[in-house]
């Protein structure tokens, strides 16, 4: 599933060429991509501009207008797209040939290129939900429970901070919970903990403050490392509106590295099975934290 940078990538990329624009049609060629919006999705889309392009950690949203795409009313309701395992936005020519797996066809008025879902496994759906408030900021309801990311200025580091020492899990465990924090998965939490020498079993409530403090730094560092190099692309279904896949994956130290040396220290990199999925971690540089160890 992408992360806040591959997110962030689409939201840059739709910012730059969706935003401002009205659509004129709405085509749904499967229902399950549009399976929260009972068939209507259409009928709510046709004839209203999207006014910006908008993320929350992995959740990406565009609010909608009423008319005028310069009117300044404030948005009542945004088009929420969720890229599930394999969802691809992709801007494409009108008359293209239809990617195999399209799901969602949107046309513009100014008879630009189309905005198209693309997504082979249909776990991903687009729905037009109301906007409401959450930590400081409008969003669309479904995603109220979700928690600021650590790269907007609604993140609070002290709160976090407070919150997290509090839980009794263990810090990689923590840092997925998205009423927690935002964005980070699988692959930037074994990043981000690598960073800054934390193993992913540490339990949240020996932490300190510089740790946590650290942590932050360093979560920080590689989402936006990431978002520099366009994300992580292990394969075709990441990548971004003009359908270029994300470099990240070269720069990454430990994850899927299995075996390989460390490239702080040389160690081999060890893989661990955590929530069916893997963590990756330095055996040196993050050793294992008192009686943890299965």
């Amino acid at each position: 599933m992408p992360e806040l940078p591959e997110v962030e990538v689409i939201r840059r990329g739709l910012e730059r060429w969706v935003a401002g624009r009205a659509i004129a049609s709405a085509e749904v060629l499967h229902p399950r991509s549009v399976r929260r919006n009972t068939g209507d999705l259409p009928a709510r889309l046709k004839g209203r501009p999207l006014l910006s392009a908008e993320r929350r950690g992995k959740y990406l949203w565009l609010p909608l207008g009423d008319g005028d795409p310069a009117d300044p009313r404030e948005a009542e309701e945004a088009l929420v797209v969720h890229l599930g395992m394999s969802g691809q936005l992709l801007l494409t020519d009108r008359g293209a040939p239809a990617e195999r797996h399209l799901r969602v066809r949107l046309g513009f008025a100014d008879d630009g290129p189309e905005l198209r879902f693309v997504d082979q496994r249909t776990f991903g759906h687009m729905l037009v939900a109301p906007l409401a408030s959450a930590y400081g900021r409008r969003v669309p309801e479904p995603i109220t429970h979700i928690a600021p990311d650590p790269l907007e200025e609604a993140f609070d580091d002290d709160g976090f901070a407070h919150r997290l020492t509090r839980r009794r899990t263990g810090l990689k465990r923590a840092l997925l919970d998205q009423s927690l924090i935002s964005g980070v998965g699988n692959i930037y939490a074994d990043e981000a903990l690598w960073r800054a020498r934390l193993h992913w079993a540490r339990a949240t409530e020996t932490l300190t403050a510089a740790e946590v403090t650290e942590l932050l730094a360093q979560v920080r560092a590689v989402l936006t490392d990431a978002i520099a190099q366009g994300g992580t692309s292990f394969d075709s279904l990441y990548v971004n509106v003009n359908g270029e896949s994300g470099y990240f994956g070269r720069s990454l130290a430990v994850y899927g590295r299995q075996d390989e040396p460390c490239p702080r220290c040389g160690a081999p990199v060890r893989r661990d099975p955590f929530m069916n999925r893997s963590s990756y971690s330095c055996p040196k540089c993050q050793p294992w934290p008192g009686d943890a160890r299965p």
